[in-house]
């Protein structure tokens, strides 16, 4: 098993590794993959050093897996050229998710629709895995009709400067910006660029994602998407409208009972999901569970994972667990 860390420098691709030896995924060969500022030097992995190579060295090498965090220009460019060397890559950008020949997968989901032929196969948006991760057990029990969700998003899923500059806000301190206003004691109703018809594009993902991953292009969906203040992971108020009628303490078994999923509504002793107590963790978390008691068979949900190991890092490394359990690498 040779296995390549595409973006290996970066917030994700750190997370990546860090699952990695969390997870005691086996190997042979680790080929850290970064772009040209960072080839040459050292990364520690369990107390060894490896050398990080150019994306041309990596493709020469064949890995077995590659998963890639680079950014959705690096995949495009490159993941067909991993895929021609019979490379299975996991890509965790926005490149391929809506392609539809490629598959978008949370494994716990939709792990046993793939194929050993599936070479390129899409890693979710954070926001998306943790929701969906949620509502696909129900949807199987009483079919969703609609979902309107509202996200509160870590500053760690802009990466890095986007961490520095919360610091810096907070700290007095004068930097490097990433967004277009202050984010401490602020909230940004704005995530990725705006569409034309009025929505961001990591609301749209949502919309869309889901629908791919569900297998159902009928819900009805509708998202707004907000940036806090936050760091250790993405919180979400989820409003789920049912075709058929469900039962509270029912919802609550289902939840209990699936897999990844971890229920935490105790409201009268004031337990919640937070990002405080879900950073560095790879379970969803969901609490909150209550009526809508403003229309018929509708549930209010508060969803919250860590989006760079659930939301990214973890579901990738699932994926690459899944096909090495399942023999689906060449």
């Amino acid at each position: 098993m040779r296995l390549a860390v595409v973006g290996a420098t970066g917030l994700v691709g750190q997370e990546i590794l860090k699952v990695l030896a969390e997870h005691n995924f086996e190997f042979d060969e680790l080929y850290p993959v970064a772009s040209s500022k960072s080839v040459g030097k050292e990364i520690e992995y369990k107390g060894k050093k490896y050398t990080v190579k150019s994306m041309e060295e990596a493709v020469k090498l064949a890995p077995d897996i590659a998963i890639f965090s680079a950014g959705g220009s690096t995949s495009l460019e490159w993941a067909p050229k991993f895929a021609a060397v019979k490379t299975t890559v996991i890509d965790n950008s926005s490149a391929w998710r809506m392609d539809p020949t490629k598959k978008l997968i949370v494994p716990e989901i939709n792990g046993d629709t793939l194929q050993s032929e599936d070479l390129i196969i899409a890693n979710p948006n954070c926001s998306t895995i943790q929701m969906v991760l949620v509502l696909a057990p129900l949807h199987a029990k009483y079919k969703i009709k609609r979902i309107v969700v509202s996200t509160y998003q870590s500053v760690t899923g802009t990466g890095k400067n986007a961490v520095e500059q919360l610091m810096n806000e907070r700290n007095g301190v004068d930097g490097p910006k990433v967004y277009p206003h202050p984010i401490d004691m602020n909230v940004l109703p704005h995530i990725d660029v705006f569409l034309d018809n009025g929505y961001t594009k990591e609301e749209m993902k949502m919309v869309n994602e889901t629908r791919k991953i569900l297998g159902d292009q009928s819900i009805n969906i509708t998202s707004t998407t907000v940036r806090v203040p936050a760091i250790g992971g993405h919180s979400e108020a989820v409003n789920v409208e049912f075709e058929n009628e469900y039962d509270l303490k029912e919802v609550r078994t289902i939840l209990e009972n699936t897999a990844g999923v971890v229920v935490k509504d105790d409201v009268k002793n004031n337990v919640y999901p937070m990002p405080i107590h879900s950073h560095g963790k790879d379970e969803v978390f969901v609490g909150r569970l209550r009526r809508d008691e403003s229309q018929p068979k509708t549930l209010n949900m508060w969803i919250v994972a860590d989006n760079l190991r659930k939301g990214a890092a973890t579901n990738a490394v699932q994926i690459a667990e899944f096909l090495k359990a399942k023999d689906l690498v060449y």
